[in-house]
């Protein structure tokens, strides 16, 4: 293939850096066209191909086609809950009252191939409304819409120009708090995902009606989360400077029209509220504790000197508190798996609620009337089954079970811990046969992310166990950069501590094939989005090491990342190269700007997706240009460019099936 390339020559901080693909970046230009049209043909060539397609897709489609369930939230006398029945494209939000299902809401009704999502939903405090979010081609904007639930009727209520948004409801029903950026052509385009305002909007009312409840356009790149607090007295905002784990919070009366009070304004750490008695409010917070604790703040006296610290820093990491009535319910991650403890209010530990099996939480919900909470257990190889307990009679229920249609048994998850490049003890997840012999030659995917504060815990993907069939082994090893161990863990692997992240990475390749798992040409690597990054930097630092390479929605170009869409809230986490100190360590491992003239590259499948809004294509297409320019002729490079979807959210069955048999056709193909 014949390509243009552009004699663009920056100079950063005295180094100059040349980006011959740059006018990839316009995906509607004639030249981009021709040639996003051209990899495709490449790409459809390359997997036809393939011989096991057929199987894999009718081996996938049964393993997908199970009931999914989805964590209830009760409201009154109602439970509502999502759920999807085998190879449905979006689950059907259900409500259910005195043993009677009917549905609320089903997104599979939107469209005919199931790519527009229902992506969040509020219910109002008496049950009687629903606001929902929609995301149409996996896009980070959504729409919000309103649903009477009694009498089963859409409203004309229609909200445009959100994303990442929370929806509160007022207490009496009459409407919500939410956030959203300008309307498109009112800022200039690099400020549409700045700006981002709070509004309420009175039901029943258009949007151009929304009163604007708060704004901050001296600080354009603030967002704002509402709630309102347990006693129903007080709006909340929780503010956020992109992905950076340090917060603000701010507080007033839910009647007072007067400006928010700024109760925690330092931005200092990361706050997240709890429950409140009249003026005394509960957070969980990571200040002076990187595990986790639970203070209480007087708002009328907030001085720190007036904290009282109710629950102190433990030894596992603190990830989330359940207010229930008097008693909190902590989710402790120990080791990348969750375990719940409760205790009194007032700090005194009660219990544990000793749990099935070692696994993750997916969510959790409380019904204060009832006294009890509802959560979702699952595992490497367990879907989720949908637990309730009852705080009274410290008794856990089975509220929803699935039933797969292959039997899990033969297989089993252990736990391994490794040393990484500087001594650090890295934790690793293996799922694999019961009876696998380590006699080095078993097939492995490895899978990581290792950023932005994301556990990688145990989770269940039906997919897997295709891979598990073929005679693999599925490895999720948890990298510094994420939170298994707290905030330091965090710290560990982001800004200039990035390098740690792969180094965690390779270590986990090395072991693998140290230990008779598997060898070189055995070992395959997958991440996704900032997991996409760690696959391609592992890859152009140790190309000896990996017999292929999945790299899926992948952040790629670490000098211009911050310049599309929500790029730049990734700059608390990865640095930006506008900075003189952080531009060397952006520069040494940013995979476009590595990637060596004539090196023999394992082969590589690329895949992204027209609609990301989030991580644009243009990071996908540049890397793949310039490894086809640069690499060893041998070496294969496969972009896999999917219409209409986005980053993942809300992908629809089907496609994610279409995904998983081109994944498996690629590691069939090039596993030697």
């Amino acid at each position: 293939m014949k390509i243009k390339k552009d004699n663009i020559i920056e100079d950063f901080h005295g180094t100059k850096v040349s980006d011959p693909y740059r006018w990839l970046e316009d995906p509607e230009s004639s030249d981009s066209l021709e040639w996003s049209k051209q990899i495709g043909e490449e790409c459809s060539n390359y997997f036809s191909t393939a011989t096991n397609r057929y199987e894999d897709k009718q081996k996938l489609e049964a393993l997908f086609h199970y009931t999914k369930h989805f964590v209830p939230k009760k409201v009154k006398d109602t439970l509502f809950y999502q759920r999807s029945e085998g190879l449905q494209n979006q689950a059907i939000l259900y409500k259910s009252k005195d043993g009677q299902e009917s549905v609320v809401m089903d997104p599979n009704q939107l469209s005919e191939d199931g790519t527009i999502a229902l992506t969040n939903y509020a219910i109002s405090y008496s049950g009687n409304y629903i606001s929902y979010a929609t995301s149409t081609h996996g896009s980070d904007w959504q729409e919000l819409h309103v649903i009477n639930v009694i009498e089963d009727k859409k409203l004309e209520d229609h909200i445009q120009h959100v994303k990442f948004t929370s929806i509160a409801w007022l207490p009496d029903d009459s409407g919500f708090y939410y956030s959203r950026f300008p309307e498109p052509g009112t800022v200039a385009p690099e400020d549409e995902s700045n700006f981002n305002n709070v509004y309420f909007h009175k039901l029943g009312t258009s949007q151009q009606e929304d009163i604007l409840v708060h704004e901050q356009p001296e600080d354009k790149e603030l967002m704002f989360s509402a709630f309102i607090s347990d006693d129903e007295e007080y709006i909340g905002l929780a503010v956020f400077e992109g992905t950076a784990t340090e917060n603000r919070i701010y507080i007033k009366p839910i009647n007072s029209k007067s400006a928010f009070t700024k109760l925690l304004d330092q931005q200092d750490a990361e706050y997240n509220y709890i429950t409140n008695d009249g003026s005394l409010f509960y957070f969980q917070t990571n200040l002076h504790a990187p595990m986790g604790r639970v203070v209480a703040i007087d708002i009328n006296a907030p001085q720190q000197e007036n904290w009282r610290e109710i629950i102190p820093e433990q030894q596992g990491v603190l990830e989330e508190i359940v207010a229930l009535n008097e008693t909190l319910i902590t989710v402790v991650m120990q080791d990348a798996h969750h375990q719940l403890h409760l205790f009194k209010k007032s700090g005194e530990y009660l219990h544990e609620i000793k749990l099935p099996i070692l696994g993750s939480l997916t969510d959790i919900t409380r019904n204060k009337e009832e006294d009890i909470i509802y959560f979702g257990l699952t595992s490497f190889l367990e879907p989720t089954t949908v637990y309730s307990y009852k705080i009274e009679h410290d008794k856990l229920g089975t509220f929803a079970q699935s039933t797969l249609a292959v039997d899990t048994d033969p297989y089993k998850t252990v736990q391994v811990f490794y040393p990484s490049k500087d001594g650090t003890k890295i934790p690793m997840f293996l799922t694999y046969h019961k009876d696998l012999e380590l006699n080095g030659q078993n097939p492995v995917l490895l899978y990581g992310y290792g950023g932005f504060n994301v556990s990688m815990t145990p989770s269940f993907n039906p997919a897997i166990l295709r891979w598990l069939d073929k005679g693999g082994i599925y490895a999720v090893a948890n990298l510094r950069g994420g939170t298994e161990y707290g905030e330091a863990w965090h710290r560990a692997g982001m800004l200039e501590n990035k390098q740690n992240v792969f180094d965690d990475f390779i270590s986990a390749g090395e072991w693998l094939i140290d230990n008779n798992y598997t060898r070189k040409d055995k070992l395959s690597i997958m991440g996704g989005s900032n997991g996409g990054l760690l696959v391609a930097a592992c890859m152009v630092q140790r190309p000896d090491l990996f017999g292929a390479v999945i790299c899926r929605v992948p952040v790629i170009d670490m000098l211009r990342y911050h310049i599309f869409t929500i790029g730049r809230y990734w700059i608390p986490e990865y640095g930006s190269a506008d900075n003189a100190d952080q531009f060397p360590f952006l520069y040494a491992y940013s995979p476009l700007h590595n990637v060596k003239d004539g090196a023999k590259y394992p082969p590589v499948l690329i895949a992204t997706a027209e609609s990301d809004d989030r991580v644009v294509p243009a990071h996908a297409k540049k890397f793949a240009a310039t490894l086809k320019e640069k690499a060893h002729k041998d070496s294969t490079v496969i972009l896999r460019l999917e219409t209409k979807a986005g980053h993942g959210l809300g992908k629809p069955t089907s496609k994610i099936i279409e995904e998983w048999v081109d994944f498996y056709a690629f590691l069939d193909k090039e596993l030697r």
